[in-house]
């Protein structure tokens, strides 16, 4: 079906073209009203022609009833969006981007000087994993070395737990917690 809405698109898309540039021909005087007129009756009034304008007509009503109405995402693409489905000769694993926020998360708040994550976990149609973190971290962490032992960990946890390859983590320090925020 999807090549057939491509195709309809397609030739929507030109016949809108079309009728544009003709629209505009007229307003500027360059064509006549009445040669418009004469080419519109005749297409209209042709045996065949007006048979081939009805179905054409019906085609796109049908059509743009359709993607007014239904969503043309399918269950699978659903699925993938909310996060990634394995499959072996067992049956089938669906593991949700919350879960693996919630990995990188306990990966994170295990560093002594970590105060505060936030994660987002982005996936692509190869399962590809990129984990966006967002931390608040102590006065006293070394940020350099926070982060790199931080990456490494995350692509561990993740590898180990989902069999997930984590392609990026990219790590964004929003603030360094004051002392009098650690004592109290």
């Amino acid at each position: 079906m999807k090549t057939l809405e491509k195709i309809t698109l397609i030739l929507y898309s030109n016949i809108i073209l079309i009728l544009s540039i003709v629209l505009c021909l007229l307003i500027f005087g360059w064509i006549d009203m009445d040669l418009i007129e004469n080419a519109f009756y005749m297409l209209i009034t042709g045996d065949t022609s007006s048979k081939i304008l009805l179905g054409i007509s019906i085609v796109f009503i049908l059509l743009s009833i359709k993607c007014i109405f239904f969503d043309s995402t399918s269950k699978e693409q659903i699925k993938e969006r909310q996060g990634v489905l394995l499959e072996n000769e067992s049956g089938k694993l669906m593991i949700s981007k919350e879960t693996i926020e919630n990995l990188v998360n306990s990966v994170a708040l295990n560093f002594q000087s970590t105060e505060d994550v936030t994660t987002r976990v982005e996936l692509d149609k190869e399962n590809n994993v990129k984990v966006y973190v967002n931390l608040i971290i102590s006065s006293d962490a070394v940020i350099k070395d926070l982060s790199a032992n931080l990456q490494t960990k995350i692509k561990e946890k993740v590898k180990r737990a989902t069999d997930l390859e984590v392609k990026e983590v990219n790590i964004t320090v929003k603030k360094v917690a004051a002392k009098e925020q650690q004592e109290a």
